[in-house]
């Protein structure tokens, strides 16, 4: 029998990923305000959605976010924890929420209330009137970062998408509507050193954004330091293919040029304007060396980065590896039997 015309629509089923390395304090704010999610609910254009599943990722961070992810689990029924086996990183860890979630869509967003929850209708929204497998949040607002991490991100994206040539890179953002079959498939096959927005680039149709408004951090300082940020931001280029290899060709003409331009200038000084005089060179000799040995292992450094990342996945090296909760297994059995009086044993027949 058909179904009729006016039957309710299905509801957009929706998985949330929550990667948590410091979310002792904001962890039952963020589920608080999910909650009203978890119930049919309509995005702004009238479309109804329903949260199925909070995914909490345990990446085992400096604080109590392990004994917060347990609370969270026994008092809702929709929230899952996921367990790392150690620290891997907010992308390994979003990946595993991603390979662990079976909703048709997938949202992750972080754990310090910066990202509010009631905008997921709005991705939504865009997602499916323009057709598109993966949705970023476009901030409205400048991130609440300070003006020199602003620029320096806003900077390694104008550097990814210009000089490297990265296919459909926009406006990353760490709180995205991903299509869960997409989602699930790029968590499946991502390397280690894989960044996982250029990963989903690779075979994601349509990417676009979405206007966001952000919020303030809450609870805490922002977990990301000069060396995280340049580390996510060197992941960045190497995942973006062999275009960095480049680099060093660039650098090899250029030296090449800037060696001829010196000779012509030498000889003309030599022949045209000092006729007669000493040349003396010490110091010109050693700039160019320096610089010269500074480029050729500057090059080096660069094609040994490509080699490593080659190697680590020619090894097998997992970009995450899932658990058990290691308070249910043989590490949260902690207790002695010192003083007890073990069991006496039965003798055989």
């Amino acid at each position: 029998m058909t179904p009729s015309s006016n039957a309710a629509p299905e509801p957009h089923r929706i998985s949330i990923v929550v990667p948590v390395y410091q979310g002792e304090r904001t962890l039952a704010a963020l589920v608080d305000e999910i909650l009203p999610l978890t119930k049919i609910t309509l995005s702004p254009a009238g479309r109804p959605l329903i949260v199925e599943e909070v995914l909490l990722v345990f990446d085992h961070g400096p604080d109590n976010s392990a004994d917060r992810i347990r609370e969270l689990t026994a008092t809702h029924s929709f929230v899952r924890g996921v367990w790392l086996s150690r620290n891997f990183g907010q992308h390994p860890a979003t990946l595993a929420g991603m390979a662990s979630s079976g909703g048709e869509w997938i949202v992750t967003m972080d754990e310090d209330g910066q990202h509010d929850p009631a905008a997921i209708g709005s991705l939504l929204d865009t997602a499916l009137d323009r057709q598109s497998s993966v949705v970023y949040a476009k901030p409205t607002n400048a991130a609440p970062h300070g003006m020199w991490r602003n620029t320096a991100s806003r900077g390694s994206k104008w550097l990814i998408a210009k000089a490297m040539a990265a296919d459909n890179t926009v406006s990353y953002q760490s709180y995205r509507l991903v299509l869960g079959e997409v989602g699930r498939s790029v968590a499946a096959y991502a390397g280690s050193e894989a960044y996982l927005d250029v990963a989903l680039g690779w075979i994601a149709g349509d990417v676009t954004t979405s206007p966001v408004a952000l919020r303030e951090e809450q609870g805490r300082r922002s977990g990301y330091r000069l060396r995280t940020l340049l580390s996510h931001f060197w992941r960045m280029v190497l995942s973006s293919g062999t275009k960095g290899l480049r680099l060093v060709s660039f650098i090899g003409v250029a030296f090449a040029l800037l060696g001829l331009v010196l000779v012509l200038w030498v000889l003309a000084s030599y022949l045209l304007f000092d006729l007669g005089s000493e040349v003396r060179g010490w110091a010109s000799t050693m700039v160019i060396l320096l610089f010269g040995f500074g480029a050729t292992l500057f090059s080096l450094g660069v094609v040994a980065e490509y080699v490593g990342v080659n190697v680590k996945t020619a090894m097998g090296k997992p970009p995450y590896l899932i658990v058990a909760d290691p308070a249910d297994g043989p590490l949260g059995r902690t207790g002695s039997t010192t003083n007890s009086t073990p069991p006496e044993s039965t003798p055989s027949a």
